[in-house]
């Protein structure tokens, strides 16, 4: 959030929910979603705000990134070396990433993660 602010972009951070502890290959992804968004942003958004926002459910995490940039619907961008690698982040631990320009202007980027891992996608010890 900090290097978002030196980047000139004024960022927001919202968690929502009860915070509980999650396996630290969650806590990592959460992480670099929230690091690579808000870079991209800096870098390609040409946007003045962000806003992340985490809610912590019982069973998922989930994490939205937005901001007020000039990506529109009609000219949605291909998705290069950051989205790609957030989208593999989110996968390989069972959850879903959704990285798309809204309607009214603006990108966002939405991830739910499983707190538990099943036992076939947790890190080995």
């Amino acid at each position: 959030m900090e290097r978002a602010g030196r980047a000139g972009l004024e960022a927001s951070l919202t968690i929502e929910g009860q915070r509980q502890d999650v396996p630290a290959a969650v806590g990592r992804t959460v992480y670099r979603i929230v690091q690579e968004s808000l870079t991209n942003i800096a870098r390609h958004a040409a946007a003045a705000t962000a806003s992340v926002r985490i809610d912590c459910g019982p069973d998922v995490l989930a994490v939205r990134v937005d901001d007020d940039g000039e990506a529109t619907p009609d000219a949605a961008p291909v998705p290069g070396v950051g989205l790609l690698g957030m989208r593999e982040r989110v996968t390989a631990l069972g959850g879903r990433l959704r990285a798309e320009p809204r309607s009214g202007g603006g990108f966002t980027v939405r991830a739910e993660l499983p707190v538990e891992l099943p036992v076939d996608r947790a890190p080995a010890p």
